[in-house]
């Protein structure tokens, strides 16, 4: 292994040590798992009526309601990071040592990414499984694997922006009050930003998509859609039209991209911050 290696992997262990005490594997793991057992649930109560909807439909809906969990998780994951150990000394301590600072960045950002992508593809996985063997359910892998990348990318595009948070907000508290936000405005005003924008000033739908895709919580619901319909009749008339102007191979490739492409710009902005910002 070489000498970037080795202290890549050393911080990696200190910063996993760390998240192992704070129990937020275990939290990420219990998120994923109750909502995949809700969803799961849902569709045994609906079999006593209409049959068992399908490992589709379980998952699809999960998927959907993960797209509104999983910035959330990522941002408080990373937003406290940096300023948390230039408070209590540990960036001190620990650059005290032969350790760079672009290292300790990158560890840091990779530990927490695999902390929560890695138990997201455990459970759905699982719960793939689950309803293959246990169910007797006809699983569509490919749209398993699509979706699963999906959130990946839409992991990766947080995690960035929540290291920028921890990097550039020195105050944990603000810090809190910027993942709230962000939060917010990437996932909770995902509909009520948009439709009030088009009625007031009933702008054209290539300036409608446009704000839409540069959401990237709304780019990655596309991205979800378009592996699911590759006509996207699921999206009616706005369907028909990306259909024709983008197609779903297009739109699908935006929503993966765009996420991992938007996080990895602002985590380099951040990392050069980190590299010429006081330790304390």
């Amino acid at each position: 292994m070489s000498g970037i290696g080795q202290e890549v992997w050393a911080v990696a262990r200190l910063d996993f040590s760390d998240v192992l005490r704070s129990r937020w594997m275990a939290f990420c793991v219990a998120v994923y798992g109750v909502l995949g057992t809700a969803f799961v649930f849902v569709g045994m109560r609906e079999s006593m009526v209409i049959g068992f909807s399908g490992m589709g439909r379980v998952l699809m809906s999960m998927v959907h309601t993960l797209l509104l969990v999983l910035p959330l998780l990522a941002l408080t994951a990373t937003g406290q990071v940096i300023n948390r150990a230039r408070d209590d000394g540990t960036l001190e301590l620990l650059f005290s040592h032969p350790v760079r600072r672009g290292v300790y960045f990158l560890a840091v950002t990779v530990t927490r990414y695999l902390v929560l992508a890695g138990p997201l593809v455990v459970v759905m996985v699982a719960l793939s499984a689950l309803g293959w063997f246990g169910f007797g359910q006809e699983v569509n892998w490919p749209f398993v694997g699509k979706s699963i990348t999906v959130c990946a990318s839409l992991v990766a595009g947080y995690v960035g922006l929540g290291m920028a948070v921890s990097t550039l907000v020195r105050s944990q508290a603000r810090a809190v009050i910027w993942i709230l936000l962000l939060w917010a405005l990437g996932a909770a005003l995902l509909d009520f930003g948009l439709v009030p924008l088009m009625l007031q000033w009933r702008l054209n739908p290539q300036t409608v998509f446009l704000i839409a895709a540069l959401n990237p919580v709304q780019a990655a619901r596309m991205a979800l859609l378009a592996g699911a319909s590759t006509d996207l009749s699921v999206l009616g008339p706005v369907g028909f039209y990306l259909t024709n102007t983008l197609g779903a191979g297009a739109l699908y490739l935006l929503g993966v991209v765009w996420p991992a492409l938007m996080g990895f710009l602002i985590w380099l902005f951040a990392l050069n911050n980190f590299r010429r910002a006081d330790l304390v």
